[in-house]
């Protein structure tokens, strides 16, 4: 990219952005995914049994019922999560293509 110090400067804002994105979208998804083994596991069995769950960096004891639930409402959350972020990576990748049209920005791959 042949440039003014000034277009370069946005691009790499715009390149820094998206991949700070793309790190969240990942770790969103690594956490929802967690969260499906997790439910696979506990949803078949029996909801006075005791099982385990770390709140905070403290382990507590509890019981299946009391956990899938909150397991399940937490994984809802994640997935609203990164539907956000995935929206907003789109956008913001929209918006860099048109700012790259608008000042006629063509990269070349080194």
């Amino acid at each position: 990219m042949t440039a003014t110090p000034h277009l370069q400067s946005q691009y790499s804002t715009y390149k820094s952005t998206l991949q700070q994105l793309a790190q969240k979208i990942g770790d969103v998804e690594q956490e929802a995914e967690e969260h499906k083994l997790v439910l696979e596991s506990l949803e078949p069995v029996e909801p006075e049994r005791k099982c385990f769950r770390l709140v905070n960096g403290v382990l507590v004891e509890r019981c299946v019922g009391d956990v899938v639930p909150a397991v399940r409402t937490n994984a809802e959350g994640l997935k609203n999560v990164l539907e956000g972020l995935v929206k907003e990576y789109k956008k913001k990748q929209e918006e860099m293509e048109r700012w790259k049209v608008k000042n006629n920005v063509q990269v070349v791959n080194q």
